[in-house]
């Protein structure tokens, strides 16, 4: 008996640290090489050097599910079903559990429908398997069965179904029932149930229920504390996020590295600098380690917060660099503008043999759009394809972006028509965004409709037609879309922007006087003015959006709510330092254009981050020449029509007549002539790209 007893210790001892290595596509199917050693090790059952007993089995079972192996959890299995103890209650429920590690929910439910006796370790088994595989409908519908049964929820249970019901509904209406259900079987107080309590109801962004169920826990732990942090992080609630993390200092609870990464995402939400650099400061001293999960989220907090350059630091520091780290770093690069850097960062990731993903090209598309680099972006959307990515709508959304964002609005939607896909709201609003930069009206009306048919309750594009009438001096329809936008109860968000200065925020609106230091401020932005002016700043009336004489549009337009945060700054931030500005709308162009001027008048770095954007400047960029590319291919579809440039400058492209004309962009007469080029490729022999760089 003692050398069967050996036996088995030498087996569990063999697999007690092993780990799947995913390599490969066919690696990740099959990681755990240990196939021929379960053979051999059951062969010592058939042998009889090791007698079969249940607690023989349960090893095998626990081994096997520790390793992930599904082919070798299939022979044990098979083995076990040929002895005596087949049929086993305890040993069936070892293998659902098993089959569940694996992966194979499927097997692990078959083995249940087979068992002559169920009891509640099988059915919790069953209904952990499915939560933990991400099949949450699964593991609830097995709920009405096991109450059917007679059977009694235990603390285990309810954590599942409550882990479940987070990922499966949004509004927590699922997860009240099973609340109920855990308040009528007494486990409602239990610090694991109410756990699972609070952070299915964080998930569902149910707060109130959250913090009520946070409340009454007589013993809190670190999960408890943790849920309810990452609860108000998904929220957007990052000072709520920072108060309660507070507390749990005050309360001696050991912090985390989800702790650590909740309120760095929290942080990054806030933009507040200073803040994350105190909570980077505290997970050091805590002595935790910079591994990817935590370095993936702290750079990602300090490229949201305006700092590059810690953001950087971050990178290096990380040393096992997974594609997340990677990723992060790309998309830190693509929101700044930074398309060299972004595209020597991309290459840098192809060398190093990274298996780039959908995420990858995305960010390296998003920097291509925001730089300009129409055959770059191009070449990277075309790469795709190498690595045997199909490119979904978000990877289309940023090509119309990169398109629209050159001018070539035409290019832009023939290339929506030829989309493999059903163009969303997302790939019509980039298209009616870029005419409001290229004040085309016609074409902003057409992508308009279109995101009106698709997602009629976002307010966006009502704001942005009545932007780009009222920029065009089309008044009259201007007041329809304003009309139309007060019939469907749409309102503008008011513009803000705030500033954060030793660890205070200061927030601005337009025209605003309430600061104690009102009548400063105003003083410190005409003296900008005077200076910006001198440098040949001028004032671009085309940004303000009302129908009143140039004087008063001249007034209107100086004082926005950044202009007001940037002369703020300048007063209360020592010489020299980076000044960081959030706006929860898009920065206007003509405060974009004056911060160039700002920048490099008082030799600042200046970095202001509106609503899906981030630009910084530095000193001595006061404006952006432009650089033409003649000659250049033209490769953005196949039987192109190329006419000379049409009133709005751009050229034309449809793959039929019928395209062009439904589409309202070209008059019958503007087909006279026109020639059907056949191939991907072709030459315009006076085409000119016209595209911004910065030198």
């Amino acid at each position: 008996m003692r050398k069967h007893h050996k036996l088995l210790r030498h087996w569990l001892l063999r697999y007690r640290n092993t780990r799947p290595i995913s390599l490969t596509a066919s690696a990740a199917a099959n990681p755990f090489p240990a196939t021929a050693t379960v053979h051999s090790d059951l062969d010592l059952l058939d042998d009889g050097e090791l007698a079969p007993t249940p607690r023989v089995y349960h090893g095998f079972i626990t081994a096997c599910a520790q390793s992930k192996n599904l082919q070798d959890a299939r022979k044990i299995h098979a083995h076990l079903a040929s002895s005596r103890f087949a049929g086993d209650a305890f040993l069936d429920n070892s293998l659902i559990h098993m089959y569940c590690k694996c992966g194979s929910v499927v097997e692990a439910h078959k083995v249940f429908d087979e068992m002559r006796r169920k009891d509640m370790v099988s059915w919790t088994s069953l209904i952990a398997g499915y939560a933990q595989n991400d099949m949450p409908a699964e593991a609830i519908s097995l709920l009405p069965g096991m109450l059917e049964g007679h059977f009694r929820p235990n603390g285990f249970t309810f954590a599942s179904l409550l882990k479940a019901a987070g990922a499966y509904s949004s509004d927590g209406c699922i997860g009240g029932q099973i609340h109920a259900l855990a308040v009528k079987c007494d486990w409602h107080e239990d610090v694991y149930v109410g756990s699972a309590l609070l952070d299915m109801y964080a998930r569902c962004g149910r707060m109130d229920m959250a913090t009520a169920v946070f409340d009454k826990l007589d013993s809190k732990n670190g999960v408890s504390w943790n849920a309810l942090i990452s609860g108000f992080s998904r929220k957007g609630d990052g000072e709520t996020a920072l108060k309660v993390f507070a507390e749990m200092q005050r309360n001696r609870i050991e912090a985390t590295h989800f702790t650590y990464s909740s309120l760095f995402n929290a942080i990054a939400g806030l933009g507040a600098l200073e803040q994350g650099k105190w909570v980077h400061a505290h997970m050091i001293k805590s002595g935790q380690k910079l591994t990817a999960f935590l370095g993936n989220t702290i750079l990602d907090m300090y490229a949201k917060s305006g700092s590059m350059v810690d953001a950087r630091k971050v990178f290096d520091r990380v040393d096992n660099k997974d594609l997340v780290t990677w990723n992060s770093m790309l998309t830190a690069l693509a929101q700044y503008g930074l398309r060299k850097e972004a595209i020597s960062h991309f290459e840098e990731m192809r060398k190093s043999g990274i298996y780039l993903n959908q995420i990858s090209f995305l960010c390296i598309l998003t920097a291509c759009s925001h730089g300009g680099l129409m055959k770059e972006g191009k070449r990277y959307f075309d790469m795709m394809e190498d690595y045997n990515l199909e490119p979904e709508i978000d990877h289309y959304v940023t090509v119309v972006d990169l398109l629209s964002r050159a001018g070539l609005l035409n290019y832009a939607l023939v290339f929506i028509f030829k989309m493999p896909i059903e163009p969303t709201a997302a790939v019509w609003g980039a298209l009616l965004a870029a005419c409001r930069t290229h004040k085309n009206a016609k074409v902003g009306q057409f992508a308009a409709d279109h995101v009106f048919e698709l997602n009629p309750d976002d307010s966006g594009p009502a704001v942005l037609l009545y932007n780009i009438y009222a920029s065009t001096g089309q008044w009259d329809a201007a007041a329809r879309a304003r009309k139309i936008m007060k019939a469907t109860g749409v309102k503008k968000e008011p513009a803000c922007s705030w500033i954060e200065i030793e660890n205070s925020v200061h927030m601005f609106v337009a025209g605003d006087d309430a600061h104690p230091r009102a009548q400063e401020i105003y003083k410190m932005w005409d003296e900008i003015s005077m200076k910006i002016r001198k440098e040949g700043y001028v004032p671009d009336m085309d940004y303000v959006l009302l129908h009143v004489d140039d004087q008063e549009r001249e007034a209107n337009l100086q004082y926005h709510s950044e202009k007001i945060a940037l002369a703020f700054a300048l007063i209360q931030m020592p010489e020299g330092a980076t000044i960081r500005i959030m706006k929860n709308i898009r920065i206007c162009g003509d405060c974009h254009s004056a911060f160039k001027y700002i920048s490099k008048v008082y030799k600042r770095e200046i970095v202001i981050f509106g609503q899906l954007q981030a630009c910084g400047h530095t000193i001595g960029v006061a404006a952006i020449p432009w650089k033409k590319r003649e000659d250049e291919k033209l490769d953005w579809g196949s039987k192109l029509f190329i006419k000379r440039n049409v009133s709005c400058g751009e050229w034309v492209e449809a793959d039929n007549k019928a395209t062009a004309w439904m589409s309202g962009l070209m008059p019958e007469e503007m087909f006279q002539g026109m020639e059907t080029v056949d191939g991907w490729k072709m030459k315009a022999e006076t085409f000119v790209e016209v595209s911004p760089v910065v030198e």
